[in-house]
């Protein structure tokens, strides 16, 4: 075996310990709710909780009505940047990526102390204003990584060439935008949106400060309170994870395909 196989394996070998070992930990541990038999127990008593189909379908609407606003936000964003003012960019790019640096816990801090039940604008006194609240939240959040996967699949085709196309067929800048713009960046529309409802449905901070009945709190609450069906939700988080890069993948090798055939 030569150095270089010797390296290679090493490093698949210290992957593996780091990353799969702890992940099959967790999932051997959430098989013995039941002494003495591995089990599906805690499984199915997580499945059977009450709270836990009501929290999972309250923060999956609130990821998709998340990943609808910011799409039509962020991509007429990207492509006006792109097409009319370049010498924007550079603020663009310094705008979306504060919510790297700035936390989660001083966003929803700041959305309270504005729109609190003595605010001008006392969004936190109804459900309807709180849910709306948290999605900006969410929508800030996800900011960094929405954008960044539009404005690369925008890089992959010419905006300027497919505007010009579409003008002097007579089309309007909503059909330019819907029907040319979207279509061909929604490799990069999808990316953002799985990664989007992966923060969305495993955010906490933000939902537990706002009191929504969200997915997270949901997490944290059985964590202190069970032995056996923590583990459980964190395989389920996992799988759930794993299942939008899959089809970050799938989607990302159609639209190549496509691309080809064409």
């Amino acid at each position: 075996m030569t150095a270089k196989k010797f390296w290679s394996w090493l490093a698949v070998f210290v992957a593996v310990v780091y990353f799969i070992l702890p992940l099959a930990a967790t999932f051997e541990f959430s098989l013995r709710m039941r002494r003495g038999t591995y089990s599906f127990d805690a499984y199915r008593s997580v499945f059977s909780d009450e709270r836990f189909a009501s929290t999972f379908s309250y923060s999956v609407v609130m990821a998709l009505i998340t990943i609808a606003i910011g799409a039509l936000l962020i991509v007429p964003t990207a492509y006006w940047v792109r097409l009319r003012m370049p010498y924007l960019r550079p603020v663009v790019e310094f705008v979306t990526l504060l919510p790297l640096v700035v936390p989660a816990i001083v966003i929803i801090f700041g959305y309270l102390r504005l729109y609190n039940s003595s605010s001008w604008l006392p969004l936190t006194n109804t459900d309807t204003g709180a849910n709306a609240l948290l999605i900006f939240g969410f929508m800030t959040m996800s900011l960094p990584y929405m954008y960044r996967a539009v404005d690369t699949a925008m890089r992959t085709i010419d905006v300027a060439v497919l505007t010009e196309a579409a003008e002097s067929l007579g089309a309007s800048w909503p059909t330019i935008l819907f029907k040319c713009i979207f279509p061909n960046v929604l490799t990069g529309v999808l990316s953002g949106a799985f990664i989007t409802f992966a923060i969305a449905v495993g955010e906490y901070t933000m939902p537990s400060l706002l009191n929504r009945p969200a997915f997270g709190p949901y997490l944290a609450l059985i964590g202190a309170n069970r032995a056996y069906e923590p583990p459980a939700l964190a395989m389920i988080a996992f799988a759930m994870t794993w299942i939008s890069i899959i089809l970050i993948n799938i989607t990302t090798r159609l639209q190549k395909g496509a691309a080809g055939a064409r």
